[in-house]
């Protein structure tokens, strides 16, 4: 589906908008869950921030050089510690961090070679190429996003 390394970055540009088109919306929406026993709209965002720096800086810089990949943070843990996070921030403050992190990470991607895209690479048990790495990290917005876009009914 992301084929190119511009419909990757594409996709990036477009979540900033999507992000801070929820500027908008009213601060019950922003800390409502979408759902009984889910994250609110806020929470959602905020998780996107410290994943965004994980891969820009625990997994870009390592891909292609011999160095062991850093191990991966406890998914759980980063994912409650960013909710937390987030229910202390102001709705500006998310999605200022959101924005900014999304921005590097989107710059990072432009130094990279596009025959850097193809080119395989391992982690754990799995071998990748970026276009698969950043495919799925796609899925993952899109996922959240259509959760955020149905609560809203955008």
């Amino acid at each position: 589906m992301y084929d190119h390394k511009h419909q990757i970055i594409s996709h990036y540009e477009r979540s900033i908008v999507f992000v801070e088109s929820l500027a908008d919306i009213t601060e019950e929406q922003w800390r409502t869950p979408i759902e009984p026993g889910k994250w609110s709209v806020a929470e959602i965002i905020g998780h996107l921030t410290p994943w965004d720096a994980f891969v820009l800086n625990q997994r870009l810089p390592f891909l292609f050089t011999k160095e062991s990949l850093p191990k991966g943070p406890d998914v759980e843990e980063m994912n409650t510690n960013a909710a937390r996070n987030s229910r202390a921030q102001s709705k500006e403050e998310t999605i200022a961090d959101f924005i900014r992190q999304r921005r590097q990470l989107i710059d990072a991607l432009y130094q990279i070679v596009d025959q850097q895209w193809q080119q395989p690479f391992t982690i754990g048990a799995s071998e990748l190429t970026l276009h698969r790495y950043f495919a799925s990290l796609v899925d993952h917005d899109l996922h959240h996003f259509s959760q955020v876009r149905e609560f809203l009914r955008m």
